[in-house]
């Protein structure tokens, strides 16, 4: 058996990130797809869990604990659990980046 989400059925924020968590469908495992503008990312934040980041367009730099690192299109970048994160759109083009958390829902504190 299985599940759809259809794209026309995902609800996109602002800033056109949509967030899935798949315990919604069945599934153990949620992610955003972001959308962003240069210069847009996230909050510094936290996870009881590690989140995985798949760089899909664009230049995104990464800030896990006080290190940072940039992605380009095909990298993938994991932080640990528990360790504040965040990501900025520092290119000069939009960033498709996946976020994806091993769990059925997001739970994220943001600091």
């Amino acid at each position: 058996m299985f599940n759809v989400l259809r794209s026309e059925d995902q609800q996109r924020g602002a800033n056109r990130t949509v967030r899935f968590e798949g315990e919604k469908l069945g599934g153990p495992v949620s992610f955003f797809i972001v959308d962003a503008e240069p210069g847009q990312g996230s909050m510094l934040h936290v996870h009881p869990y590690s989140e995985t980041w798949i760089v899909r367009k664009g230049e995104a730099e990464f800030t896990v604990g006080g290190e940072t690192t940039r992605g380009y299109p095909g990298d993938v970048v994991v932080a640990a659990a528990d360790i504040p994160h965040r990501f900025e759109n520092v290119g000069d083009g939009r960033l498709e980046l996946i976020c994806v958390h091993p769990n059925g829902r997001i739970l994220q504190q943001n600091l």
